[in-house]
């Protein structure tokens, strides 16, 4: 088995699956190996490992981005629970401005997203204690750091979640709309 990579309604965020190799102990799996990412397209030089764990299910972080020149390109995966992932195109003059896509990732299926610079970036937990690990290719700056609103009207996101249960941080509760993001992309 190789590694798996499939490019989704927008062609540069890609659900890249690592094969996994079982037996009755449990599994191994390589999630991430520079030279085979490259060799599938992908080829982002990672400078910071995150690891992110969500309480409550119906937990939604974003949309979040990192304007240059911190932009972020990042490999996300579940280490524990399951999530619904989103990626919104925001790259100025891209056919597919403005337009999203969304995967499941679990723990259990082992798939993970790569999400180029000049997206906006969430998710939205499907199981309590959902623990989430990604690579970024860029540091974080505090300066830099921005988020639209997750459950703005005009992207029309389906995020499994109603807003009235969402789990939400203040930054997120109260960012942007979309009609007033002005793209640093």
């Amino acid at each position: 088995m190789s590694l798996k990579v499939e490019a989704l309604a927008i062609p540069d965020v890609k659900l890249v699956t690592p094969p996994r190799f079982g037996d009755d102990r449990g599994f191994f799996s390589e999630t991430y190996n520079a030279q085979r990412f490259k060799e599938a397209g992908i080829d982002a030089d990672f400078v910071q490992d995150n690891h992110s764990l969500s309480a409550q299910k119906g937990t939604v972080r974003g949309l979040h981005f990192q304007a240059p020149p911190f932009a972020q390109a990042k490999l996300v995966r579940v280490l524990r629970g399951s999530i619904i992932d989103v990626a919104v195109d925001a790259r100025k003059g891209s056919p597919t401005y403005g337009q999203w896509v969304s995967a499941e990732l679990s723990a259990e299926n082992g798939v993970q997203i790569y999400v180029p610079r000049g997206f906006l970036h969430g998710f939205a937990t499907l199981e309590p204690d959902t623990e989430i690990a990604y690579k970024v290719d860029n540091y974080y700056c505090k300066e830099c750091d921005g988020s639209v609103l997750w459950s703005d009207e005009t992207l029309g996101i389906d995020w499994g979640v109603r807003p009235e249960e969402a789990m939400l941080s203040d930054k997120d509760k109260t960012a942007q709309s979309f009609a007033e993001f002005k793209t640093p992309f």
